[in-house]
């Protein structure tokens, strides 16, 4: 067992899996099912997947595709994308999901992320923060799959969703998103120290020493990787990988 989660991130649109750059672009890598049992044989510690089109399409989670993935997925699965309700989060959790992720809400309605971390546990709820660098390096909070400013800073935003009971935070470096030139550091350093529940560093990773540099540097609690565990070489030819065990807990000791 590892001292710290190294957690894939998938990215779903229209029921494909795609990966983007800087929240741009997607390109499509292929069927999800395929993705999660592939991930199944490298036993992976845990699975992120984001529905990227349920909010932008001001739909709920597609509930039947969810519980199919679930019951391929032997590692626990957090599930974000369209949630709105402590109904949706009831189901997404008898379906199979371990933790739900919540983004747009936490901004739009915090009093429903505050009910749901009450009803389900704070282990159940995860706070989805996407933080983009503005003019003259000020930094902002942005929902809606990055396409609207909160005008809040990440700090007073990290400590907001800290009170409404969320078991962890998972922060991403929008402008880093899919570029595999390695995590914000400072960025992760200043909302781990901020706060007293665990941070998923996000959005740039590109090698083992990433994953190292966030956790001692960042200070984050775990890692998570898109681009690097779908893409493989210079052209970004899709390949769904996972590092070896032995090579994850010498990057990370």
């Amino acid at each position: 067992m590892l001292n710290h989660r190294v957690i894939p991130c998938l990215l779903m649109k229209d029921g494909g899996l795609v990966k983007t750059r800087r929240f741009k672009d997607p390109v499509y890598v292929g069927d999800p099912i395929n993705a999660i049992r592939i991930f199944n044989e490298k036993e992976v510690d845990e699975l992120v997947l984001l529905d990227i089109s349920a909010t932008a399409q001001g739909r709920a989670p597609n509930f039947e595709l969810i519980e199919e993935i679930a019951s391929e997925c032997f590692m626990p699965l957090a599930y974000g994308g369209g949630v709105r309700t402590v109904a949706q989060v009831k189901q997404l959790l008898r379906l199979g999901v371990e933790k739900v992720i919540i983004n747009t809400a936490l901004h739009t309605d915090p009093e429903f992320v505050r009910e749901a971390a009450r009803t389900f546990g704070s282990q159940a709820i995860v706070a989805s923060m996407d933080v983009k660098r503005k003019l003259l390096g000020r930094q902002e909070v942005f929902i809606k799959n990055a396409g609207t400013a909160t005008g809040v800073d990440p700090v007073t935003f990290a400590h907001q969703v800290q009170e409404l009971g969320v078991g962890e935070i998972l922060l991403t470096a929008v402008d880093r998103d899919g570029t595999m030139v390695g995590y914000d550091l400072d960025l992760v350093a200043k909302i781990a120290q901020a706060v007293n529940v665990p941070v998923i560093a996000s959005g740039g990773a590109g090698s083992l020493a990433d994953f190292g540099a966030a956790v001692r540097q960042g200070h984050a609690s775990a890692v998570s990787a898109g681009a690097m565990f779908v893409f493989y070489g210079p052209h970004r030819a899709v390949l769904i990988s996972y590092p070896d065990y032995d090579k994850l807990r010498a990057a990370l000791s």
